[in-house]
């Protein structure tokens, strides 16, 4: 049925829970077993890049370094100039990581927490820190402030970005230190910010001297309908006066493997060298060797988006399955809204509030895993219970195909239930 069921008089959702009922049960007959919880390249996706363990490289940097040595504390100049080109961001703010830049930005929040930066205190020495929070956002980035026992405030996003009348009002609070930012494709919605708020995000008055944008531009080249541009952050913080409020993160973990993928940081210059020398108390050298054969295989920009062309082939079909099917099924019935992204890995889902955990519970009792509700907020405290993430990317699109078939059942079931006990 795709009427408006929250228009249905109680006779008819008793009957509609029934016919609902029987195609749950039949659908748990099946036995199917899905994992939709995290977006995971798939082994096809996972095959593209397997040229990256067999094409033979030199361990020789051009420079002369021994990629099998020590040396190289900030990464190789010709990984540093790619990413630059890649990204739009001169080299010299570049840091080459190891392989993931969720690692980088959890050592750049402990780093502010212990040591602070630029004079500075230490945040630690603060009796309270704030972090705002575009949710539904990040899980892992709530995660890290979490952990350090911040004060972590939602913020709403808009269709571009985070709501900043919101964030410049929040911003008036010097314990308000930071917010994170993903700013192509978020996690979960798939919102990419427009120029307007990365101007204003650099521009922002804060109470917080110190104040830092988490940048995660982790879906930067994750196109899948089309390129959406980006504003330079870097350039937005300049042009408003505060050139080292931004930190930006980005790297190759799906653009090649996940567990062997090269990250960066970038910064603004007058930081540089001293996050650097806390840097080389860390750590001697990231994995040259892992620098030199990515390269190999990525080679330029040019090079690298014909390869994400072939990843978009790959994923273009299932993101086409999941939004065919929200609006096959739940178009219509005042049951769902969903974004439909234009890149990235996931698409998310606002059911009837007070359903999203129900819905949750009832694709796992039938064999689909989907990320937990509530996942997407900051302490897992969905205000409204109603934000799902789906991620299409590990299933392939017959597995898919069944498991939103599921997904919509579970929408509808969990929604009469609780129409029904209203």
């Amino acid at each position: 049925m795709n009427g408006n069921i929250c228009a249905l008089s109680r006779g008819e959702l008793e009957a509609l829970k029934t016919e609902l009922d029987q195609a749950y049960a039949a659908f748990r007959s099946r036995g199917v077993k899905l994992d939709m919880s995290r977006g995971k390249p798939s082994p096809d996706q996972l095959d593209v890049c397997n040229p990256i363990l067999t094409e033979p490289f030199s361990f020789k940097a051009e420079n002369g370094m021994d990629g099998r040595n020590y040396g190289g504390l900030d990464g190789l100049p010709e990984m540093k100039r790619y990413f630059g080109e890649l990204l739009g961001i001169d080299p010299a703010r570049i840091v080459i990581g190891g392989n993931a830049s969720l690692t980088l930005m959890y050592d750049m929040m402990m780093r502010l927490y212990v040591f602070g930066v630029g004079g500075h205190a230490p945040w630690r020495t603060f009796d309270k820190i704030k972090f705002l929070c575009p949710s539904p956002g990040y899980d892992r980035h709530f995660a890290i402030t979490q952990e350090l026992g911040f004060e972590m405030i939602p913020v709403r996003m808009t269709e571009n970005g985070p709501d900043m009348d919101e964030v410049e009002r929040l911003v008036a609070d010097p314990a308000v230190k930071g917010i994170w930012c993903v700013p192509l494709y978020s996690n979960p919605q798939g919102i990419c910010c427009g120029d307007d708020t990365v101007k204003r995000l650099g521009k922002m008055k804060c109470a917080a001297p110190d104040f830092k944008i988490f940048w995660d531009n982790a879906y930067g080249v994750h196109h899948l309908y089309g390129e959406t541009p980006l504003y330079d952050i870097f350039k937005a913080c300049e042009e408003g006066g505060n050139p080292e409020r931004a930190y930006y993160f980005f790297s190759t973990s799906k653009i090649t493997f996940p567990g062997g993928g090269v990250s960066i940081f970038a910064t603004g210059y007058g930081e540089h060298d001293e996050i650097l020398k806390h840097l080389g108390i860390q750590t001697i050298s990231y994995d040259k060797l892992n620098q030199l054969r990515t390269l190999k295989f990525l080679k330029d920009k040019p090079t690298t988006m014909r390869h994400m062309e072939k990843m978009a082939a790959l994923l273009r079909p299932k993101f086409d399955t999941v939004l065919d099917t929200l609006e096959r099924e739940l178009a219509g019935t005042g049951l769902a809204k969903w974004t439909k992204p234009r890149g990235g890995y996931f698409v998310a889902v606002d059911v009837l509030p007070g359903c999203a955990k129900r819905v949750v519970e009832l694709a796992a009792q039938a064999g689909v895993k989907l990320t937990a509700a509530g996942a997407t907020w900051p302490l897992h405290r969905d205000p409204a219970d109603s934000n799902l993430r789906l991620a299409p990317s590990y299933p392939s699109v017959g597995e898919l195909a069944q498991a939103m078939e599921l997904f919509c059942l579970a929408v509808k079931l969990a929604a009469v239930e609780k129409l029904l006990n209203a």
